[in-house]
């Protein structure tokens, strides 16, 4: 009877100091979803987040489930496949390829400026363009050399049922036809949090598409951020539309956060939107990662007060 008392007083004891730790972060997110909803009071538009403590699971979700055109940010599902068939020898990033004149699209930074019919590149060539400048043609590349079918094969098999790639870069017949390349916040952050846990590649391989993710780019989640501060995301814009998706690798407090826009009346309000929730949730795990569970923060330089 004796050490049941103690095992009962140990362990009010430990809810009693981790209380005030769980009460706190609560306190945290419920600032964090009151910056998001004044940004999206003030923009002319409909936005979609998700986003969630890799750690924890704590999560904020707004419009999670509706469904937003993805832009270049499809291009995401294109690289987890392409490494997905690398894993399985369906095909080798070393693999070779001869630039096509019928491979080139608009807004191909790269791939425009290379020479048809003469110049060879491989798949992990195509997929870094793909990722840092977005180059259209080298997705357009990439797509058919993966099979637009086992991409949602892939996507399928992870539940993601609203998310589809349905159209090539800059076909603009299929989009007029509704063949939108679509997903959800919540799908974009389930898809990021399963290659994160290992759930659709091995262990070398999410290290690499990861690292291929997080190419520097012109985009909206890391503009305000921390210079060195690790973030894979893909942007993607088109009229009216604006989104990023990735995860932010805060050392000890990883996040995946999705935010995308449609309606737009202007589309650098949609930008400026992604930042601010952007920083707003960098800001909050930050301090996270860097505090007691009593919210003292321990940074180099602190004097012992």
């Amino acid at each position: 009877m004796k050490a049941f008392l103690c095992c009962v007083l140990f362990a009010s004891s430990c809810l009693a100091q981790t209380a005030p730790s769980v009460g706190k972060q609560k306190a945290l997110w419920q600032k964090l979803e009151a910056q998001i909803q004044e940004v999206d009071q003030h923009l002319d538009g409909v936005m979609g987040v998700a986003i969630e403590d890799i750690t924890t699971g704590d999560h904020f979700f707004l419009h999670e489930d509706e469904v937003f055109a993805q832009a270049s940010s499809i291009k995401i599902t294109v690289l987890a496949n392409l490494y997905l068939q690398a894993e399985q020898g369906k095909l080798k990033l070393t693999d070779l390829y001869t630039v096509q004149l019928s491979d080139l699209v608009p807004d191909s930074d790269i791939m425009n400026g290379l020479t048809p019919g003469v110049t060879r590149i491989t798949l992990r060539d195509l997929a870094t363009m793909m990722v840092a400048v977005s180059d259209n043609s080298a997705t357009n590349v990439l797509i058919d050399r993966v099979g637009m079918p086992n991409v949602n094969t892939m996507l399928d098999s992870l539940g993601l049922t609203h998310t589809r790639l349905r159209r090539k870069m800059m076909d603009l017949q299929a989009a007029k036809e509704g063949r939108e390349n679509i997903s959800t916040p919540h799908e974009m952050m389930q898809l990021l949090y399963a290659i994160y846990r290992g759930k659709v590649l091995n262990k070398e391989s999410t290290a690499d598409f990861f690292k291929m993710l997080s190419t520097n780019k012109n985009s909206w989640i890391p503009r305000d951020l921390p210079a060195d501060l690790k973030v894979a995301n893909k942007p993607g814009a088109l009229e009216a539309v604006r989104n990023d998706s990735g995860i932010v690798f805060v050392e000890g407090r990883p996040y995946v956060i999705c935010v995308m826009t449609s309606f737009l009346r202007n589309e650098r309000d949609g930008e400026n939107a992604i930042s601010k929730i952007s920083l707003a949730a960098w800001q909050m795990f930050d301090r996270l990662s860097r505090a007691t569970e009593y919210g003292r923060v321990v940074s180099p330089g602190n004097g012992a007060r």
